[in-house]
């Protein structure tokens, strides 16, 4: 495609003044304004149900079920191991021990709690759930052999509320489990020489509210407080330190205090209603669009600002060898995703190394502790990490990387207090430690010694590129930030001179090496030795003069496959979208949801190695934002790489570097218009992608003043808290709206057949659910008594045209059973024999279904009862 680079300094429409009208009326007046089509509640609930995870089958285990949590308490959904119930996990992101002798793994790892069970009183024969992404909360059907059990469950405020109906004998049964205080890691090895266990807990019962109270060892206490009234449960979980008393009246008066049950859920769906509204994305490959929506859900189940930075599980605890905070990889990918997705309000990172700043400098050897700062591979939710010197062989650069997730959230607002007062004197104390470090060779470079590239199994003697890459990073931020905020810092020409004179990334053939006389030569998982060019971008692809470089690095990087892990492939993902090219990036992408890979993403978006590991799922939603928008290098980039398959994309709202609001519409695989609106009032560069002649306006209807850059970047002078619409040839529709799935694909979770409601999970009267018949769908299928009147009930979601019915029936007398829908006029419908109990067909009956939720009703016609029922399929 040929694309013009003329640009139209202007447009047609009339103008007003700009203090007259707010930005939206100051667009119509000018004659645009987006046709958002994603504002009310049913826009975004018919939306997101169509994302929903689904359940046909029990889930098994923790990788398998639902997950619920509100940055702190999380429970997850599977079937209680070796017995007939429904086990919901209690964990909670604060819950940790506190004995930093014993090191992160078990002095200071993350504790479990307990977890709840819903004890039937029959046996389960079928389970049909619906994880509600907009509503946040879990519904779903029990079906048992004594009735039905109808629940519906939430998190909110730290408080796990559940509700539930029976039909039948069943009962609502709930029982908490109490789990002993030990690390997770005691699964895959020993305790250290001198750890004791936490003693055994103790229950306490105030009114109507049970206690379970944990004593640690090293201080503090966890505290379980719960209370079922008829059939509804709610309960808290609460974590006090230093105190050994404080938890349980937390989570008492949490319990007590509890809201009503309509009002906490009304509260609850309000949160995640506003939150949703902050962005949208679209596009056309429907379980990628499902998955990048999930992820969303996840990690504002997961995290909030000002609470604890996400572990390796994020609050869903299970045996882990990683019961606590990585910081060489997993912390930066957990966050990736909340700065385009515009949801800054999860950041914990920068909430949990700005309140943790005198932890950062004990960290460090004393000799260090005036001027420098930084953590160990892993800690608990304070830091709590020793770092090793360079010279040793250690790991001593993560420090430095978690602060560039902190200048992310930096770029993506422009706040200057958080560069002021948290970004510029953090990264200073942390590449300070560096400078201690770095001596001049007889080369007359600077040189670091000895330290590790993260996970690679060979440690460099000197020039670790995974350090060196940090170092530029960060001198050249602090330079840039110092003349920002206007600065005159002492160390500006030390970390001038650096920039100058630190030897160069060391390289071979292949492409960049691990460090100074290391090679890339054994596989490996991480890309540390690559981090200039991602997520660094310090070597780029604008930089023609590096291309071969990148792409043959990348290129052994993954030629070399025995350790590769999920983020493996969504890194390399990113780093082809970087290049430009979306088909490439999206087959890396793939092969993480490729269930012949390893270590693919499991059945409800989750992820596990030799423990749960959250941040790959949440890195691979950064690469889908990376095919659709990228702002590295000052330019932000409008569909940069988009596959080709995607010939239809909405972004609205998508936050970039520089603090812009960006809105764009691709359709037939052509960009249509771009619409960007300017937070702080940053220089623009945009890289817009559109065809022919270019119209950029801005929203009082007056003249963009444009720049042509070259190359299809355009410098415009955009003010804060205005808009500038631009296009190509003619005006477009400015319609934000989902896109049609080219590429249809099942929900996430454990469905059934699409369009498909099992017998087992509906209303039976005078029946069974039996499965002693070989050949049927799902779980079992309905045996009916033999009388009239014996029937089902299905509760479906339209729209339809025809209902067809999976049977047997093993006799040769026709079984005839009247249809009703919604109550209606009923029409007879036969189900003759099919020779055996175990010959399944089908049998199809015109209707016409609208949007929106039906019953279908069968009731037997003669004393014969109806035939086995296995399933209705709409059509």
């Amino acid at each position: 495609m040929t694309v013009s680079r003329r640009v139209v300094l202007g447009s047609a429409f009339g103008g007003l003044a700009v203090s007259a009208f707010p930005l939206q009326a100051r667009a119509r007046a000018a004659g645009w304004a987006l046709d958002n089509r994603m504002t009310t509640d049913a826009q975004w609930s018919d939306f997101l149900k169509k994302q929903d995870l689904l359940w046909a089958r029990m889930p098994t285990v923790w990788h398998e079920g639902p997950f619920l949590g509100d940055g702190l308490l999380g429970s997850m959904v599977y079937k209680e191991p070796s017995a007939n119930k429904v086990r919901f996990t209690v964990q909670h992101g604060r819950v940790q021990d506190h004995r930093p002798t014993y090191g992160s793994g078990f002095g200071t790892c993350r504790l479990p709690v307990g977890h709840l069970t819903l004890d039937p009183v029959g046996t389960i024969t079928a389970v049909d759930w619906r994880l509600s992404l907009w509503d946040a909360e879990l519904t779903g059907t029990i079906v048992t052999t004594a009735g039905r059990i109808t629940f519906t469950a939430f998190i909110h405020d730290e408080l796990f509320v559940a509700d539930a109906t029976v039909t039948g004998t069943e009962q609502v049964r709930w029982t908490f489990h109490p789990e002993a205080a030990n690390s997770p890691r005691e699964a895959s090895e020993a305790p250290p020489s001198g750890y004791t266990h936490n003693p055994t807990w103790t229950t306490k019962t105030t009114g109507d509210v049970k206690q379970v109270l944990q004593a640690l060892v090293g201080g503090g206490q966890t505290a379980t407080a719960y209370r079922q009234t008829g059939n509804r449960l709610n309960l808290s979980v609460a974590h006090s330190f230093p105190s050994t008393s404080a938890a349980a009246t937390t989570s008492l008066q949490k319990v007590q205090n509890a809201q009503p049950y309509d009002q906490l859920r009304t509260a609850h769906q309000a949160w995640w209603h506003a939150f949703y509204r902050k962005s949208f994305v679209s596009i056309p490959d429907q379980r990628l669009q499902s998955f990048h929506w999930i992820q969303l859900y996840k990690v504002a189940s997961a995290t909030r600002a000002g609470g604890p930075v996400m572990a390796t599980t994020g609050p869903w605890l299970e045996p882990t060898p990683w019961p606590g905070v990585w910081w060489n990889l997993n912390v930066q990918l957990e966050y990736w995703l909340i700065h385009g997705s515009n949801h800054l309000e999860l950041d914990s990172v920068t909430s949990t190394l700005d309140q943790n700043r005198a932890q950062l400098t004990a960290n460090v050897g004393s000799a260090y502790r005036a001027d420098s700062s930084g953590v160990g591979r892993s800690s608990d939710m304070f830091a709590t990490r020793s770092v090793g010197t360079p010279g040793s062989g250690a790991e001593v650069g993560d420090l430095t990387w978690a602060l560039h997730n902190v200048w992310l959230s930096y770029r993506h607002t422009m706040d200057d207090n958080l560069l002021r007062d948290v970004l510029f004197p953090l990264l200073r104390r942390a590449i300070n430690y560096y400078l201690h470090f770095l001596a001049s060779g007889s080369d007359g470079k600077l040189h670091l010694p000895s330290t590790l590239s993260p996970e690679y199994p060979v440690v460099p003697p000197q020039d670790t590129t995974y350090d060196l890459a940090l170092i530029r990073w960060g001198c050249q931020t602090l330079i840039d930030a110092a003349a920002r905020l206007g600065i005159d810092d002492p160390l500006k020409t030390k970390w001038q001179n650096t920039l100058s004179t630190l030897t160069p990334y060391p390289t071979d053939t292949n492409g960049y090496m691990i460090g100074g006389s290391t090679p890339y030569a054994q596989s490996h998982r991480h890309y540390s030795h690559l981090l200039q060019i991602y997520p660094l971008y310090l070597v780029n692809w604008d930089q023609t003069a590096n291309r071969t470089l990148i792409e043959k690095s990348i290129v052994r990087w993954h030629a070399l496959t025995g350790a590769h892990r999920g983020y493996s492939y969504t890194g390399a993902g990113s780093m082809y979208a970087m290049m430009g090219r979306g088909d490439t990036a999206l087959s890396y992408l793939l092969k993480f949801f490729d269930p012949t890979t390893s270590f693919p993403c499991r059945a409800n978006t989750h992820y596990t190695e030799a423990g749960p590991v959250i941040e790959t799922p949440l890195s691979a939603s950064q690469t889908i934002h990376d095919l659709l928008c990228q702002s590295w290098g000052g330019v932000v980039r409008i569909f940069p790489a988009v596959p080709s398959a995607w010939a239809d994309v909405t972004l609205h709202d998508f936050l970039t570097q520089g603090a812009f609001l960006v809105s764009a519409v691709r359709q037939a695989g052509a960009t249509r218009f771009v619409r960007v609106r300017s937070l702080a009032g940053e220089p623009l560069k945009l890289k817009h992608g559109l065809a022919g002649t270019v119209t950029a306006t801005l929203d009082d209807g007056s003249p963009a003043a444009v720049t042509d850059l070259g190359g299809g970047v355009l410098q415009i002078t955009l003010p804060k808290d205005r808009e500038v619409l631009l296009y190509g040839g003619a005006a477009p529709s400015l319609v934000i709206a989902p896109v049609t799935a080219s590429q249809p694909g099942a929900p996430w979770g454990l469905p059934g057949t699409p369009g498909r409601y099992e017998a087992e999970n509906a209303q039976i009267t005078q029946g069974a659910v039996e499965s002693n018949h070989a050949g049927f769908s799902g779980t079992g299928f309905v045996n009916f008594d033999n009388v009239a009147g014996s029937a089902i009930e299905f509760t479906v979601e339209g729209p339809a045209t025809g209902l067809t019915f999976g049977f047997a029936n093993g006799t040769t007398a026709n079984r005839p059973m009247a249809v009703s829908v919604d109550g209606g006029a009923a029409t007879t419908l036969d189900f003759p024999g099919t020779g055996a109990w175990t010959t399944w067909t089908t049998r199809t009956l015109s209707a016409s279904l609208a949007a929106g939720t039906h019953t279908v009703k069968l009731t037997a016609t003669t004393a014969n009862g109806g035939p086995n029922l296995d399933y209705l399929d709409l059509g």
